[in-house]
This record gives C-alpha cells, structure tokens and sequence, in this order.
C-alpha cells in the first residue's frame, strides 16, 4: 500500500530518504565535531564565519544569518557578540539603510575561517569523499541542492511556530 502525500509523493518514501539524510547528517556532525580542526572554535562559530565568507561583502543582518543557522535569533545574537568580543565580526551598518545592522566579517576573522577552513576540508574529504565515488558527490550535490532550492516553493505542512527565522 503507497500512501501518499503531496504532488502524488509516496510519504513512506519521502520519509525514509530524509531518515536516511538527517541521520546521515547527524554521524558525520558528530565525527567533524570530534576532529582536532577547530582551533578552541565552536562548530557553530565557525559556521558562522563560513556563511559570512560566502556572503556578498562579506556581510548579512542578523535575521539573514538566522536563516542558515540551527540558532534562535537571540541565541545567534550572543554567539555574535562573543565572536565581535574576539575580533572576528564587527555589527556596522548596511549600505543605503540608515537604520539597518549587518554582522560583517573582519579581516582577522576571514583569516580564520580560512585556516580552519582549509583543515576542515580535509576532514570533508576524508569522511566524505571516502565513503562516495565522484558521480555519487555530484548527485548527492545535485539533489541536497535541489531539495533545499525546492523548499521555496512548497507550502508549510503545519504552521509556523514564532522564533522561525524563515518567518518575516
């Protein structure tokens, strides 16, 4: 028996390949977690400084970098302020918005992203690279991408709760 979800989808199916994903996801976290490549950093604090590398300018506003993270706006504005305290980030303004804040990346703080970065790499490629062949990456790229691309376009299955940084 298929039960199905939206657009004709089987639920058992779609269930199952984000079981598969998420605790995919959640072994390799745990294994880059324990790796010796974060130089006293966090996870998350690293993530942050990636996410502001990829960045336009090397900068967003705090609701935009929410919408990367795991965090809740407050809890990301406090990791923020440690990360500005140690010289990584600076809060300035936004061009052409008087009132608008963005956390921008210091030149300190791309420095290091770049050094962890370049170890982290290398832990992505063993742990990664190591267990798919070369047309396994590109589909795996292919389909997160197209998965996480999609995610516009499809309705909420519930309501959304009020800290959800997608949320306004």
């Amino acid at each position: 028996m298929v039960v199905e979800g939206g657009a004709g989808s089987d639920v058992r199916a779609s269930v199952a390949a984000w079981e598969a994903l998420f605790r995919a996801q959640v072994t390799l976290v745990r294994r880059f977690a324990r790796h010796d490549v974060w130089g006293g950093m966090s996870m998350r604090e690293y993530d942050v400084l990636f996410t502001l590398s990829q960045a336009e300018g090397r900068a967003l506003r705090l609701r935009e970098l929410a919408q990367s993270s795991l965090l809740t706006q407050p809890s990301l504005s406090r990791l923020v302020d440690r990360l500005e305290a140690d010289g990584w980030v600076r809060r300035g303004p936004v061009p052409g918005d008087r009132r608008g804040k963005a956390v921008h990346l210091t030149a300190a703080g791309l420095r290091r992203q770049r050094e962890i970065g370049r170890r982290h790499a290398r832990s992505i490629d063993a742990l990664v690279g190591g267990a798919l062949d070369a047309d396994e990456l590109a589909t795996l790229e292919r389909l997160c991408t197209r998965l996480r691309l999609a995610q516009r376009d499809l309705p909420d299955p519930v309501p959304l709760t009020a800290d959800d940084p997608s949320d306004g």
